[in-house]
């Protein structure tokens, strides 16, 4: 404990420095607390305040704050302000939860041996291992020389490659605009480290892929959060959020959404097209499950060319151990990505880029997704069996469902009672994207681990007497 040194007489020259006025701002919090000048315990002056005082706008005071407290620097205490963290003798790790330590979100680390896997939607085994037998050999006796070393340039057929697996109905992007990344993830954080700055806002559905907003905190910037319902994300909230929050990115998926399933309508596209392009916002479409069902409709890159990024890979429908992906860019955006991509995540192996852009050139790619899309449909059906007289989304190309859990079930004490029964499902807590008041009362249920068909039986069978017997979740032993 310290003891809490308010403010008086500390102001910083912006004058100094270099950057934009908030990076100046926030080096100059910086220089003054390892200096000294702000002692552990200060208060930095409040945000309006400080505006006024240095002539600038509440919003650069907000970005400077939201820059140190991303470098460690500040901690903020909601309703009491901000305030300078004992950087000198702070001793992080006595201080960690060691559950919350052991999870990332609300999943274990390391999940117990001899569970049921209905937590992950990787794409199913369907022999995969032969195909990439095939394409890794052939790549080792072709380039010996590229695999020893780094990845300096990249040959056209990785961008044609990239561009044919994102091909979708009648739009089609360009190689020149197409980036490899390492998977879907690292290519959504690549744009977003591209077209924002730290303190910058970035939307996202109240549950959604939650490990985006995560690593985008983790990066310094703020998630704002728009209101979906069964069609997806509500036109009109959104145009709310643009023009309140003023927001730079928004990450949506339009088919297919993780975890709801639900796919924008026609009006609903062209409408979130037309709002970011009068409030300047741009968009990241996620297609990973969108590939894998697919719609009679535009993508969001199709209606909106000039500001929409297109994510997809190949962890969903063919592997998840081949750690491939590309992002479809607006024109004249592939270089920046790259290069953001690059300094993310130290670049792109040779190996693996290589083995994608085989993958999908040969058509061994569409073989797998289409023995993945067979073995789902399967386990989709066996789930409308066991499941049937319960409220559930599912979709057959699809490898998971939206389960409604029934009276009384919460559904972090449903996630609980399965993982008892050996089951591990993911509850609604594990989608959330920031602290939001809605609570649905769902689980999702993924079905595409577990190496074989019986043992998708067995823990569909577990959930239903789950399901059918509520009570059972709240017995305790005293």
């Amino acid at each position: 404990m310290y003891c809490i040194v308010m403010m008086t007489n500390w102001l910083p020259d912006l004058q100094q420095g270099k950057g934009p006025i908030y990076v100046r701002l926030a080096d100059q919090i910086e220089t003054a607390i390892t200096g000294g000048a702000l002692p552990a315990g200060a208060k930095l002056p409040p945000q309006r305040n400080l505006a006024y005082d240095l002539g600038i706008t509440i919003g650069t005071v907000s970005r400077a704050y939201a820059l140190v407290h991303e470098r460690g620097l500040v901690s903020g205490e909601v309703g009491r302000g901000t305030f300078v963290r004992d950087i000198h003798h702070a001793a992080p790790e006595a201080n960690l939860d060691p559950v919350t330590a052991a999870l990332v979100g609300t999943r274990l680390i390391t999940p117990p041996p001899g569970k049921i896997r209905f937590d992950s939607t990787a794409a199913p085994d369907v022999g995969q291992g032969a195909y990439l037998q095939t394409h890794i050999a052939a790549i080792l006796r072709d380039h010996p020389a590229d695999i020893a070393s780094y990845t300096r340039s990249f040959p056209d057929h990785w961008f044609a490659a990239g561009a044919r697996w994102l091909s979708k109905g009648d739009w089609a992007p360009s190689p020149r605009d197409i980036v490899p990344t390492l998977g879907a993830h690292a290519g959504i954080m690549a744009v977003i480290a591209a077209v924002t700055s730290p303190g910058d806002k970035v939307v996202f559905e109240h549950h959604t892929y939650s490990q985006v907003s995560r690593a985008a905190g983790l990066a310094g910037r703020r998630t704002i959060l728009v209101d979906s319902d069964g069609d997806g994300v509500i036109p009109e909230d959104f145009e709310r959020v643009c023009a309140q929050q003023h927001p730079k990115v928004a990450f949506l998926m339009s088919s297919a959404q993780n975890p709801t399933l639900a796919t924008l309508p026609l009006d609903r596209r062209m409408a979130i097209v037309d709002i970011a392009r009068r409030y300047s916002v741009w968009l990241i479409e996620d297609d990973l499950y969108g590939a894998m069902s697919p719609q009679p409709l535009p993508p969001l890159a199709e209606l909106g060319p000039e500001r929409t990024f297109m994510v997809g890979g190949l962890s969903k429908s063919v592997a998840a151990g081949v750690r491939g992906g590309w992002v479809a860019c607006p024109p004249h955006f592939a270089q920046r990505v790259r290069i953001a991509h690059k300094m993310m995540t130290g670049g792109m192996p040779f190996l693996l880029a290589e083995l994608c852009a085989r993958l999908v050139l040969s058509g061994d790619a569409l073989r797998i997704r289409a023995l993945c899309a067979e073995e789902i449909a399967s386990r989709e059906t066996l789930a409308r069996d066991y499941l049937s007289g319960f409220d559930f989304v599912s979709h057959p190309a699809v490898p998971f469902l939206w389960l409604a859990l029934p009276e009384p079930w919460l559904s972090g004490t449903f996630k609980n009672a399965a993982l008892t029964e050996g089951v591990l499902i993911d509850d609604e807590d594990e989608f959330k994207a920031g602290r939001s008041e809605k609570v649905l009362h769902r689980a999702r249920i993924s079905f595409s681990s577990p190496q074989q068909r019986d043992e998708v039986r067995t823990g569909f069978a577990i959930l239903r007497r789950l399901l059918e017997n509520g009570s059972a979740g709240y017995d305790s032993v005293a």
